[in-house]
């Protein structure tokens, strides 16, 4: 009996100590996001999934960070290395999370990199697939402020370059804002970001 009690005890050290690493992993590799360091950000976010092969938040971090750093690479080689990997970990979750929106938006947001990357070449073939997803993902969650900013976004693009009314547009990006002030993560690192996002379009907006 006590070799079984040590056993347990040891069993829940063991866990315990796994999701203090698990823990400060996450939280190291979103502050060296914040700071910048998208490369050292992204190979720790990849070494964390490569431990917790049931959670979806370390491959989802990966293809967001590449994502997000593909809009702001200007040589195509790079962005198209960058936008390789965000697919590559974001299917790697696709399977388990059909119905995340979360999952939903980062899916449209690597499209429309590619469509902002060769508009000639991929604006016919992926703007539908953008919207689609983004259609499905107010369906299931019309309150989570990240659906309605990113909608709006990809909406805003596609008014400029038509030269169609944007106010519409702006009001659904003064929505999320709204949305961002009493959206509730489920935990402290589910999928936050956005706000300074939507404070920054809709100025543009005004």
């Amino acid at each position: 009996m006590e070799k079984v009690l040590l056993i347990l005890a040891l069993t829940i050290s063991f866990l315990g100590v796994s999701q203090t690493n698990y823990e400060q992993g996450m939280q190291q590799a979103l502050q060296l996001w914040g700071e910048g360091n998208t490369t050292e950000a992204s190979a720790l976010f990849e070494r964390i999934a490569g431990v917790e092969e049931n959670n979806w938040l370390p491959n989802y971090y990966v293809a967001l960070v590449n994502t997000t750093q593909a809009f702001q690479t200007k040589e195509p080689g790079a962005s198209m290395a960058l936008l390789h990997k965000a697919q590559e970990k974001l299917d790697a979750i696709k399977d388990t999370q059909e119905n995340n929106v979360e999952v939903l938006v980062l899916q449209a947001m690597i499209y429309t990199a590619h469509i902002a990357r060769d508009p000639m070449t991929n604006g016919q073939s992926l703007s539908g697939k953008v919207m689609q997803l983004y259609g499905k993902a107010e369906a299931l969650a019309p309150q989570n402020p990240r659906v309605v900013l990113n909608k709006a976004q990809f909406e805003m693009g596609t008014a400029q370059f038509f030269g169609t009314d944007t106010a519409p547009i702006c009001a659904n990006i003064e929505q999320s804002l709204e949305l961002f002030d009493t959206f509730k993560p489920e935990s402290p690192f589910h999928p936050s970001w956005g706000k300074n996002q939507a404070e920054q379009a809709l100025k543009s907006c005004k």
